[in-house]
Protein backbone atom coordinates (compact mmCIF):
# COMPACT_ATOMS: atom_id res chain seq x y z
CA UNK A 1 0.00 0.00 0.00
CA UNK A 2 1.50 3.20 -1.14
CA UNK A 3 1.90 6.13 1.17
CA UNK A 4 1.08 9.95 1.02
CA UNK A 5 3.01 12.68 2.96
CA UNK A 6 0.81 15.19 3.26
CA UNK A 7 2.77 18.45 4.97
CA UNK A 8 1.54 21.21 7.31
CA UNK A 9 2.60 24.60 8.28
CA UNK A 10 2.71 23.98 11.91
CA UNK A 11 4.60 20.84 11.81
CA UNK A 12 6.92 22.09 9.25
CA UNK A 13 7.24 25.61 9.81
CA UNK A 14 7.62 28.21 7.64
CA UNK A 15 11.53 29.06 7.28
CA UNK A 16 13.54 27.05 4.59
CA UNK A 17 16.11 25.57 6.92
CA UNK A 18 13.33 24.23 9.65
CA UNK A 19 11.58 23.13 6.52
CA UNK A 20 14.20 21.23 4.57
CA UNK A 21 15.40 19.58 7.94
CA UNK A 22 12.24 18.27 9.04
CA UNK A 23 10.60 16.83 5.74
CA UNK A 24 14.24 14.82 5.38
CA UNK A 25 13.43 13.13 8.89
CA UNK A 26 10.12 12.48 7.73
CA UNK A 27 10.97 10.99 4.54
CA UNK A 28 13.81 9.37 6.02
CA UNK A 29 11.72 7.93 9.14
CA UNK A 30 8.16 6.91 7.47
CA UNK A 31 9.71 6.26 3.81
CA UNK A 32 6.55 7.07 1.98
CA UNK A 33 5.73 6.36 -2.05
CA UNK A 34 4.46 10.32 -2.46
CA UNK A 35 4.66 13.56 -0.99
CA UNK A 36 2.38 16.74 -1.33
CA UNK A 37 3.97 20.25 -0.63
CA UNK A 38 0.68 21.68 1.36
CA UNK A 39 0.25 25.13 2.70
CA UNK A 40 -2.56 27.50 1.74
CA UNK A 41 -1.54 30.27 4.15
CA UNK A 42 2.30 31.15 3.27
CA UNK A 43 2.93 33.88 1.62
CA UNK A 44 6.95 32.55 1.00
CA UNK A 45 4.90 29.08 -0.79
CA UNK A 46 6.79 29.10 -3.86
CA UNK A 47 10.40 29.39 -2.04
CA UNK A 48 9.51 26.67 -0.18
CA UNK A 49 7.88 24.46 -2.27
CA UNK A 50 11.71 24.99 -4.34
CA UNK A 51 12.87 23.74 -0.95
CA UNK A 52 10.16 20.83 -1.36
CA UNK A 53 10.96 20.01 -4.82
CA UNK A 54 15.28 20.10 -3.95
CA UNK A 55 14.33 17.82 -0.93
CA UNK A 56 12.63 15.29 -3.01
CA UNK A 57 15.08 15.16 -5.78
CA UNK A 58 17.45 13.16 -2.90
CA UNK A 59 15.04 10.58 -2.91
CA UNK A 60 14.73 8.01 -5.76
CA UNK A 61 11.30 6.70 -7.00
CA UNK A 62 9.46 9.25 -4.18
CA UNK A 63 6.62 11.05 -6.29
CA UNK A 64 6.37 14.64 -4.82
CA UNK A 65 3.71 16.94 -5.25
CA UNK A 66 2.62 20.83 -5.29
CA UNK A 67 -0.64 21.78 -3.89
CA UNK A 68 -3.03 23.76 -6.12
CA UNK A 69 -0.22 25.29 -8.20
CA UNK A 70 0.39 23.11 -11.77
CA UNK A 71 2.42 25.87 -13.43
CA UNK A 72 4.73 25.68 -10.48
CA UNK A 73 4.36 22.29 -10.19
CA UNK A 74 5.90 21.90 -13.64
CA UNK A 75 8.18 24.93 -13.70
CA UNK A 76 10.28 23.09 -10.36
CA UNK A 77 10.10 19.13 -12.09
CA UNK A 78 7.83 17.68 -9.45
CA UNK A 79 6.09 14.77 -10.40
CA UNK A 80 2.74 16.29 -10.04
CA UNK A 81 -0.18 18.54 -8.55
CA UNK A 82 -2.92 17.79 -6.13
CA UNK A 83 -6.04 19.73 -6.62
CA UNK A 84 -8.41 21.03 -4.43
CA UNK A 85 -12.15 19.80 -5.34
CA UNK A 86 -13.00 22.97 -6.52
CA UNK A 87 -10.40 22.63 -9.31
CA UNK A 88 -11.92 19.95 -11.87
CA UNK A 89 -11.36 22.01 -14.83
CA UNK A 90 -7.67 22.19 -14.18
CA UNK A 91 -7.62 18.45 -14.57
CA UNK A 92 -7.22 18.30 -18.47
CA UNK A 93 -4.34 21.18 -18.34
CA UNK A 94 -2.34 19.66 -15.53
CA UNK A 95 -1.94 16.52 -17.96
CA UNK A 96 -1.18 18.71 -20.98
CA UNK A 97 1.57 19.59 -19.18
CA UNK A 98 2.93 16.37 -18.48
CA UNK A 99 2.15 16.23 -14.93
CA UNK A 100 0.55 13.39 -13.12
CA UNK A 101 -3.01 14.83 -11.41
CA UNK A 102 -4.54 14.08 -7.75
CA UNK A 103 -7.52 15.46 -7.12
CA UNK A 104 -9.78 15.69 -3.77
CA UNK A 105 -13.29 14.28 -3.51
CA UNK A 106 -15.38 13.95 -0.90
CA UNK A 107 -18.45 12.09 -3.08
CA UNK A 108 -19.20 9.49 -5.24
CA UNK A 109 -19.69 11.66 -7.72
CA UNK A 110 -16.41 13.89 -7.50
CA UNK A 111 -14.55 10.48 -7.25
CA UNK A 112 -16.56 9.87 -10.87
CA UNK A 113 -15.99 12.94 -12.43
CA UNK A 114 -12.30 12.91 -11.59
CA UNK A 115 -12.29 9.54 -13.54
CA UNK A 116 -13.90 10.66 -16.12
CA UNK A 117 -12.00 14.07 -16.43
CA UNK A 118 -8.62 11.89 -16.55
CA UNK A 119 -7.16 12.26 -13.39
CA UNK A 120 -4.34 9.82 -12.14
CA UNK A 121 -5.54 9.58 -8.55
CA UNK A 122 -7.79 10.79 -5.85
CA UNK A 123 -8.32 11.06 -2.64
CA UNK A 124 -11.55 10.91 -0.90
CA UNK A 125 -11.98 11.71 2.56
CA UNK A 126 -12.61 11.94 5.57
CA UNK A 127 -12.56 8.15 6.34
CA UNK A 128 -11.94 8.52 9.83
CA UNK A 129 -12.88 11.76 12.33
CA UNK A 130 -10.36 14.67 11.07
CA UNK A 131 -10.64 18.22 12.56
CA UNK A 132 -13.10 20.40 11.04
CA UNK A 133 -13.69 17.82 7.84
CA UNK A 134 -17.28 17.07 8.39
CA UNK A 135 -19.05 13.48 8.80
CA UNK A 136 -16.38 10.54 8.50
CA UNK A 137 -17.23 8.37 6.31
CA UNK A 138 -15.93 5.21 7.19
CA UNK A 139 -13.82 1.99 5.90
CA UNK A 140 -17.27 0.24 4.88
CA UNK A 141 -17.93 3.92 2.86
CA UNK A 142 -14.30 3.94 1.25
CA UNK A 143 -14.71 -0.13 0.16
CA UNK A 144 -17.96 0.65 -1.27
CA UNK A 145 -16.19 3.29 -3.78
CA UNK A 146 -13.25 1.03 -4.76
CA UNK A 147 -15.77 -1.18 -6.04
CA UNK A 148 -17.34 0.73 -8.11
CA UNK A 149 -14.20 3.03 -9.61
CA UNK A 150 -11.05 2.17 -11.10
CA UNK A 151 -8.96 5.34 -10.44
CA UNK A 152 -6.38 4.68 -7.77
CA UNK A 153 -7.81 5.52 -4.37
CA UNK A 154 -5.96 7.35 -1.50
CA UNK A 155 -8.29 7.21 1.58
CA UNK A 156 -7.34 10.45 3.73
CA UNK A 157 -8.84 11.93 7.22
CA UNK A 158 -8.03 11.02 10.55
CA UNK A 159 -5.42 8.22 9.51
CA UNK A 160 -3.08 8.99 12.78
CA UNK A 161 -2.67 5.17 13.88
CA UNK A 162 -1.34 1.79 12.67
CA UNK A 163 -4.61 0.24 13.30
CA UNK A 164 -6.25 2.57 10.59
CA UNK A 165 -3.95 1.73 8.62
CA UNK A 166 -4.26 -1.42 8.47
CA UNK A 167 -8.15 -1.11 8.28
CA UNK A 168 -7.16 0.89 5.04
CA UNK A 169 -4.80 -1.79 3.78
CA UNK A 170 -7.45 -4.29 4.15
CA UNK A 171 -10.05 -2.28 1.84
CA UNK A 172 -7.51 -2.86 -1.04
CA UNK A 173 -7.45 1.36 -1.24
CA UNK A 174 -4.40 2.13 -3.50
CA UNK A 175 -2.87 4.11 -0.10
CA UNK A 176 -3.03 6.23 2.17
CA UNK A 177 -2.65 10.25 2.64
CA UNK A 178 -2.12 11.66 5.95
CA UNK A 179 -0.50 14.99 7.34
CA UNK A 180 -0.68 13.97 11.07
CA UNK A 181 0.25 10.18 11.13
CA UNK A 182 4.06 11.63 9.74
CA UNK A 183 4.71 13.78 12.56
Amino acid sequence: MQKYLITSEEFYGTTPELFRSKLDAQIQKHKPSYALYRDKANPNYKELAAVFADVCRGYKGLKCFLHQDAELANKLGVSGVHLTSAQFEEIQEAKRMGLFVIISTHTQEELLRAQKLGADAVTYSPIFASPNKGEPKGVEELKRILDISYIKVFALGGIVTQEQVEMIEESKAYGFASIRYFY
